[in-house]
């Protein structure tokens, strides 16, 4: 079973073929029409500004490009695809923002570091390390905790104590006395 469509109707070009009884032997539907007289005029516009002359090699050159252009524009349109579409979506792919392929900075260079004569010494009783440091660090500590001493070194992470057992090569069971 088909399923008919109302693509048939929409397939109907509004097609100007002339005036009555004197039709042109093209077909051209009435966008095109309006999409080649603008074409045209942009093409004289862009022929004066370049200072090619009016004369019948320059117009039959512009009906020739116009033509040509026309034809690329109108392929474009369709009844799902209408020219205001059709100029917005170029609009915006004109002016979508593009990726850099330009790269930014340079090179890394040597002209902004400041270079002295001696080295900074460290000032007396500072054991090194900034002060804010050493504030820094203070304040991380807690009041009632002090540091790790060499007799807590011999402790498993966990904090007890370490069996007298030994490990015999990967063996994990305590070895005979």
């Amino acid at each position: 079973m088909r399923i008919r469509t109302d693509d048939e109707v929409y397939r109907v070009d509004a097609v100007w073929l002339g005036p009555p009884k004197a039709t042109f032997p093209w077909r051209a539907r009435y966008v095109a029409w309006g999409v080649g007289i603008v074409v045209f005029l942009l093409v004289l516009t862009i022929e004066r500004r370049m200072n090619i002359g009016f004369s019948f090699f320059s117009t039959a050159w512009a009906v020739i490009i116009t033509i040509t252009v026309t034809r690329i524009i109108c392929a474009k349109i369709t009844h799902e695809r209408p020219l205001g579409a059709v100029l917005v979506m170029w609009l915006r792919e004109l002016t979508a923002p593009r990726e850099t392929t330009t790269p930014r900075g340079g090179a890394a260079g040597a002209a902004k570091i400041k270079v002295r004569r001696e080295r900074p010494r460290p000032r007396k009783g500072d054991s090194g390390g900034s002060a804010a440091a050493r504030a820094a660090t203070k304040k991380t500590r807690r009041p009632g905790k002090t540091r790790r001493t060499n007799r807590t070194a011999g402790r498993n992470p966990t904090g007890a104590r370490a069996r007298s057992s030994k490990e015999v090569r990967g063996v994990r069971s305590p070895a005979k006395p």
